[in-house]
């Protein structure tokens, strides 16, 4: 019982500090789960960042969901979900009901807006990072670059990059394994 309260408390505390979406949440859920609590490993971390990114749902909660059934089963995942969760649905209960005078206060525009430059750097944190735990070998580097490519330039739908890299991920563990077969 202590353990599924630490999880909805530590995910409770994760909501409230967190702009911008899942991706933002990633230095936080590093520090947190993975450093402190020691919950899930970093290799896990981002599993769990890649399977919540073609899951449906925000990533955050997919990822709060996943950590908190690893610790503790369906229990674990509901609270860190609702833990996950909570922050948001109170904060934007109490905004929507000031909503029509609230978006024409100036110190709140601007407030908006420096929340806005934070979490761009945070997003590029998380990118970098990202970068430097999944790109381990050239066959990972030529996913990225030409996943980025087909994103950027030609505007590809992220459903067939994300299914175009499964399989290709796949790909690369046969050929490696065929690889390492015949030279034994």
């Amino acid at each position: 019982m202590k353990k599924l309260f630490e999880l909805f408390v530590t995910f409770f505390k994760m909501g409230i500090v967190t702009f911008g979406g899942g991706l933002t949440m990633l230095p936080l859920l590093e520090r947190v789960v993975v450093e402190q609590k020691k919950w899930a490993t970093s290799e896990e971390l981002v599993d769990y960042f890649a399977l919540s990114q073609t899951t449906p749902g925000i990533v955050a909660v997919n990822v709060s969901t996943f950590v908190g059934y690893k610790i503790k089963g369906i229990a674990g995942g509901f609270l860190a979900t609702l833990g996950t969760v909570t922050p948001s649905l109170i904060i934007i209960t109490l905004i929507s009901s000031f909503i029509s005078s609230f978006e024409e206060i100036i110190w709140v525009q601007k407030a908006l807006r420096g929340i806005n430059v934070a979490v761009a750097a945070l997003l590029t944190y998380t990118v970098i990072s990202l970068c430097r735990k999944s790109i381990k070998n050239v066959w990972c580097a030529l996913l990225f670059v030409s996943s980025f490519v087909l994103l950027f330039f030609f505007k590809t739908h992220t459903v067939i990059i994300t299914m175009g890299a499964a399989f290709f991920g796949i790909l690369g563990f046969v050929v490696s394994r065929a690889k390492e077969g015949k030279c034994k």
